[in-house]
């Protein structure tokens, strides 16, 4: 065999080894979106054979949908509400864990644990929490002689429950980016800014923050797609309700695709829902491409 034949061989079974992943990626990925693309633009009510093509319609019923309004809102809240605290929070645990402290490894893990939790685990501990009758907080306002509240029957208490309750379960994987990011810092530029005299804030702002700008990104994307597409947390703490007020879109896709049975529609959301992760993602990714770390 010529060495040209060889390489030509060579290079045609490797390519072979790219053939489960192409074949993946079309039975669970492109054939999907396709399907669901179809989908949205027929009048099919998710159980019966007949799909009529409708066009754009279910796209226009949409953006008249005053309910599909709220549910945009919330799901904003929801993405950007979360990442917000569990930037926070996770970059201030890992600034404390990363310190020579006793326990810290113990601590982490405790942290961590939510994260392994299923979300629906977590809603159902934190319902009898926030419960009216029997919940946990209630009987501690009892104890101090306060009211009992109805947290669930408060939409803003519900949006504003969903989001701590997310960013609880979730902060722990905040921590470890950021305590990746801090092992990994390039310990050179550190001690050269402490002997230059840079301490506490003005250490941390001008040296330590720069030097975490990848981990900063990778945590702020993964947490925001997460709070964007959240669906069994709402479901299972508040139901959606009171009335369609704690929706997200994901919550949202279901009730339309089981309770009214318009699964065209609820196809249309679910390939809008595709669409906003995909350009929010993207314009999140290039501003914190743009932003000027070192300023």
């Amino acid at each position: 065999m010529t060495v040209h034949k060889y390489h030509k061989f060579r290079g045609a079974s490797i390519n072979l080894f790219y053939l489960p992943v192409v074949v993946l990626l079309v039975v669970f990925i492109i054939y999907p979106l396709i399907s669901g693309v179809w989908l949205s633009m027929t009048n099919w009510d998710g159980y019966n054979e007949t799909k009529g093509f409708v066009g754009l319609a279910n796209y226009k019923t949409m953006f008249t949908d005053a309910n599909f309004k709220q549910v945009i809102v919330n799901t904003f809240i929801y993405g950007f509400g979360s990442t917000l605290i569990q930037q926070i929070l996770g970059l201030a645990l890992a600034l404390l864990l990363n310190a020579k402290i006793k326990g810290r490894t113990l601590m982490r893990a405790i942290i961590y644990l939510p994260a392994l939790v299923s979300s629906v685990v977590m809603g159902i501990m934190y319902y009898f929490v926030f419960q009216y009758q029997q919940g946990a907080l209630n009987a501690i306002l009892e104890l101090f002689g306060m009211q009992k509240v109805a947290w669930f029957n408060n939409a803003a208490f519900s949006v504003a429950i969903v989001v701590l309750v997310n960013s609880i379960q979730y902060v722990g994987i905040s921590m470890i980016i950021y305590l990746a990011g801090l092992q990994t810092m390039d310990q050179q530029v550190v001690e050269a800014a402490e002997v230059d005299g840079a301490y506490g804030w003005k250490k941390f702002w001008n040296i330590t923050l720069p030097l975490l700008s990848p981990a900063f990104t990778t945590s702020v994307v993964l947490n925001l797609i997460g709070g964007l597409k959240l669906y069994d947390l709402v479901k299972v703490l508040t139901g959606g309700g009171p009335g369609y007020a704690t929706n997200s879109i994901s919550t949202y896709i279901g009730t339309m695709y089981f309770d009214n049975q318009t699964a065209g529609y609820a196809s249309a959301i679910g390939v809008f829902l595709f669409v906003l992760i995909a350009v929010v993602t993207w314009l999140v990714n290039k501003g914190l491409a743009k932003l000027d770390w070192e300023g």
